[in-house]
């Protein structure tokens, strides 16, 4: 986990996708640095955590963890920012213990289960890359996940588009249970009603893994929510475009501190 620390300012928790740890929030922890605190947990078995021996991690489990962490380093109240699988952990903590959670903001986010016609095709790939490792078309696959294509074939992202490689090839076949556990995922709809806090929604129209009338109806259901579509962007909007999603997300921060 990272923390600067700073008692004195408003402090953001900011939970990461699968696949991708704490480390993605690095550009945003650059532009917003001495104007909020930055909490950065890894979840567990992913990232720097320790690993676990079950089978599947939950949202639920998830969501525990981040309400431990947050009562042992003594913040009563937070803003989460939050992509992908940590929007799926918001969801279920806001609802949960809405006492610690000041706002929310969704990147690439939605509040349903896998398709179930498409969950045996997760599965398979799970164990796939658990015996194979995340190389070859695996990796491709995964790649074409986690960035839309217009930013895959963007010359100007070609850079980052390729980091971001290295780093997936790079995880390890133990992140099986974290994997497992959002494939699994339940639904969570039925708890947006409960999130009465403001809630920013980002998200990607070239996005495949929450398309874009799964984040609208993430905002339909929250009752205080904010949606921006973003053109030309994939499941990752902070590195896809962190030029116009920082600045959205530090406007957001200081309407609501």
């Amino acid at each position: 986990m990272d923390d600067t620390g700073e008692a004195s300012l408003e402090p953001v928790v900011c939970l990461h996708s699968l696949f991708l740890d704490n480390r993605m929030f690095d550009g945003f922890a650059e532009a917003a640095a001495g104007a909020v605190r930055l909490i950065r947990p890894d979840f567990r078995g992913q990232g720097r955590s320790a690993g676990t021996e079950r089978d599947a991690v939950t949202m639920e489990q998830c969501a525990g963890d981040i309400t431990a962490l947050l009562d042992r380093l003594g913040v009563s109240r937070a803003h989460l920012l939050v992509s992908s699988m940590g929007g799926d952990v918001a969801v279920r903590l806001a609802a949960y213990r809405p006492d610690l959670v000041k706002s929310i903001i969704f990147l690439g986010s939605s509040a349903r289960p896998e398709p179930a016609d498409k969950l045996d095709a997760y599965m398979t790939w799970i164990e796939d890359v658990t015996r194979n490792g995340f190389t070859g078309e695996r990796l491709d696959f995964l790649v074409q996940v986690m960035f839309g294509a217009s930013t895959r074939a963007s010359s100007e992202m070609r850079e980052t588009v390729a980091f971001w490689t290295d780093r997936l090839a790079e995880l390890s076949p133990a992140l099986r249970p974290a994997m497992a556990g959002v494939a699994l995922r339940g639904s969570a709809t039925n708890l947006l009603s409960d999130v009465r806090v403001p809630t920013l929604v980002i998200s990607g129209e070239e996005c495949p893994a929450r398309p874009p009338e799964w984040a609208k109806e993430l905002a339909h259901g929250l009752p205080d929510s904010e949606l921006v579509m973003v053109p030309a962007v994939g499941h990752s909007p902070l590195l896809e475009r962190p030029d116009f999603v920082i600045p959205k997300v530090l406007d957001f921060l200081r309407a609501h501190g």
